[in-house]
């Protein structure tokens, strides 16, 4: 437990490694080098406007949102060598990545908008947050692609993950699922994804977003029907134990299980009554099945 909350200190360096593929927004600050004739002609910081443009030494405003620093370096050079220096260099460091915003909330203890100077993994955000609640759940949902995450996720997103598992962002898009026990209790770091800015992340608590992920249901027949946690191993026949048993006008010959995968609802039959007999093999059940043991006709 103590590497996994050490992995959450944050690296600002690690976003030199970023810049080559991070593209240029709002208020962000570039230090811009020029160099011709073995001398450095002039060095200034320069910050990308409301209207995406940067105002460049020499040349004048280029458009520059968008652009990661490589391609942006590209555009400079090509009028400067047209029209001013003989094999002009251009370099480029971005000194402030004010356009870096990433909003979290649900299950953790300081949910909110956060302007960062780097790009953050989750567990990044995670600690910027201070960290989870104790009823956080075991999923994490990082939505990408919407055009106000901050608007969008306190007006509407977050009414909408309230009521069921998120399916899609507003763009469209499926969010990406975070696996937190995996993640925070476990520490495995293949699960500490890197973030993108803008993205919104969701923790839900653990009786909420993620209970179709870790919970099985037993209806109909059964002597207790409810909602049961999710054990890998787990089969039919012993979830209908964990309910209690049939019930005397139940029907375990025609049991139906109900699951959902990639979006698309499929129904499984079993005879549950030759799986008890041993003439007929159990059925594995998957976090989210449901489970309906239907009436006797008799």
């Amino acid at each position: 437990m103590c590497l996994v909350w050490l992995a959450l200190v944050p690296c600002p360096e690690s976003a030199a490694s970023d810049d080559a593929v991070y593209r240029l927004g709002v208020g962000d600050v570039v230090k811009v080098s020029i160099l011709a004739g073995g001398q450095e002609q002039v060095a200034k910081e320069m910050v990308v406007g409301d209207t995406g443009d940067v105002t460049v030494p020499f040349i004048g405003k280029l458009l520059a949102a968008g652009l990661t620093i490589n391609e942006l370096e590209k555009k400079i050079v090509h009028p400067l060598a047209r029209d001013f220096f003989v094999d002009p260099q251009v370099h480029l460091q971005i000194k402030e990545y004010r356009s870096l915003q990433f909003f979290i909330s649900g299950a953790v203890k300081d949910p909110g908008v956060f302007s960062l100077d780097f790009i953050p993994t989750i567990m990044d955000l995670i600690a910027k947050a201070g960290g989870v609640t104790l009823e956080r759940g075991n999923l994490a949902y990082v939505l990408r692609g919407m055009k106000d995450p901050v608007r969008m996720a306190q007006d509407k997103v977050l009414e909408e993950l309230d009521a069921e598992v998120p399916t899609q962002s507003i763009a469209g898009t499926k969010p990406i699922i975070v696996d937190l026990q995996r993640l925070l209790d476990e520490g495995d770091m293949t699960e500490n994804i890197r973030l993108a800015t803008g993205d919104t992340v969701y923790i839900p608590p653990g009786t909420k977003l993620d209970q179709a992920a870790t919970k099985i249901y037993v209806q109909g027949k059964v002597k207790k029907p409810g909602v049961f946690d999710y054990q890998p191993g787990m089969t039919a026949l012993a979830a209908c134990i964990m309910a209690g048993g049939f019930d005397t006008f139940a029907a375990p010959n025609r049991a139906r299980i109900i699951r959902q995968s990639d979006g698309k609802r499929i129904v499984l039959t079993i005879n549950l009554k030759k799986v008890q007999t041993g003439d007929a093999p159990d059925l594995p059940l998957q976090p989210g099945d449901r489970i309906h043991i239907p009436e006797s006709w008799l």
